[in-house]
């Protein structure tokens, strides 16, 4: 591998403390302003995680705002609802309705069931287009070294085309993934800008095929697990390989995302000479992932104990006495809401953004000279502020 130390290297700053703080601060602000407010709050996440990570000692800058988002998501929720109720008139006059009362027939339940999944099926074109809306909107609202990120306006051939590599990889029982992964990488990098200078995705999506060795162990673990229950050898060994397989699969995922993330990053360039280096580590990414998963799961089991007690100590007491339980549920639902925002911050701080983290750090370029030749782009001023995204829950924690 081409080191990188030499060069352009990322690194990240952000503790899991301070982030929480600020998680739970923006949350409860959420909770109190009825929703409102989580445009704002994602804004400031972004805002500290941006400007903790940095390349050849410089910070990037994050320059979206609360409002904007805000503004997007209602423009967004009209049209959105203006789409869903044509769909539901179409569904209607072939029939079919999702808001029908309870089925008393077979036939009903199964016309209520093909209403819901169409609908799932008409939303799905949006979510592909949401998605690269609102990666173009993050991109367009970031800075480096004072120079903006941008991409082109290519939403719906981006949602057409991730529709299709979908059927091709279900079609072909995963086989294709490969494909998918690459070509839709490729869509977006070549449709990325930083300043004026342009982003390329090199390389082939065979290339690819190596990362899913795991996902194919996995397989043939499932698959023998079969065999071995079509044959009623024992069902107890088929049910442990069928786990095993399981388990197996799920780490040939991570290694899967890991492998293919660091063989497309070597195959990217900026211009004309500026290629990138990865290294992340399988291993630790698991690691961070099953350790803070377990310290999470302690939390839970913690914070949900301290609830139920509450809840048996309180109840019994107010039924006796003849009083409301209005009151009590009340404070048990408080502390639900506290038990969930804490949970989703430690998840946020203590694996999302340790894997973020590593990842930054193990990024980076061998060759910066070409930076100096790169000039301003004008703002973008068609991102829509990802209201899409945000109407139809699209992205991460951040």
């Amino acid at each position: 591998m081409t080191d990188i130390s030499a060069g352009l290297k990322g690194s990240y700053s952000g503790n899991a403390n301070s982030l929480f703080k600020l998680y739970f601060k923006t949350s409860l602000l959420t909770v109190l302003t009825l929703g409102i407010y989580r445009f704002w709050a994602k804004t400031r996440i972004r805002k500290y995680i941006w400007s903790s990570a940095s390349a050849g000692g410089d910070t990037f800058e994050y320059t979206g705002t609360g409002l904007e988002k805000f503004l997007g998501f209602l423009v967004a929720v009209v049209i959105l609802g203006v789409y869903l109720g044509l769909v539901q008139m179409v569904l209607f006059y072939f029939g079919l309705n999702i808001f029908a009362v309870e089925p008393e027939s077979v036939e009903e339940a199964i016309a209520q069931m093909a209403a819901f999944y169409l609908t799932v099926l008409a939303i799905m074109p949006l979510w592909y287009f949401a998605r690269y809306r609102a990666r173009r909107y993050k991109l367009a609202r970031t800075r480096w070294r004072g120079i903006r990120f941008g991409a082109e306006p290519a939403a719906w051939g981006y949602a057409i085309r991730a529709l299709g590599f979908q059927l091709l990889t279900i079609v072909t029982l995963g086989l294709l993934l490969p494909l998918q992964t690459f070509k839709l990488e490729k869509f977006v990098t070549d449709r990325s800008w930083y300043g004026s200078a342009k982003f390329h995705q090199e390389g082939k999506w065979t290339e690819l095929y190596p990362a899913m060795k795991h996902l194919f162990v996995g397989a043939a673990f499932v698959v023998l697990a079969a065999v071995i229950a079509a044959t009623d050898s024992s069902i107890q060994f088929a049910l442990l390989t069928m786990a095993a397989g399981y388990v197996w699969a799920l780490v040939g995922f991570v290694y899967y995302r890991i492998k293919s993330f660091e063989y497309l990053t070597h195959n990217k360039t900026l211009g004309d000479q500026m290629r990138f280096r990865t290294a992340p580590r399988t291993g630790h990414v698991i690691k961070i992932a099953i350790f803070g998963g377990l310290a999470v799961g302690v939390v839970v089991a913690i914070l949900f104990g301290v609830i139920g007690a509450i809840l048996a100590a309180v109840a019994p007491g107010l039924i006796a006495g003849g009083g409301s339980i209005g009151p009590g549920i009340v404070i048990v639902a408080a502390l639900y809401i506290l038990a969930l925002i804490t949970i989703n911050g430690l998840t946020l701080s203590w694996i999302t953004q340790r894997i973020l983290g590593h990842v930054i750090r193990v990024t980076g370029s061998p060759e910066a000279s070409e930076l100096a030749q790169i000039e301003q782009r004008e703002a973008d001023r068609g991102a829509d502020a990802e209201g899409f995204a945000d109407a139809l829950d699209v992205g991460g924690a951040f």
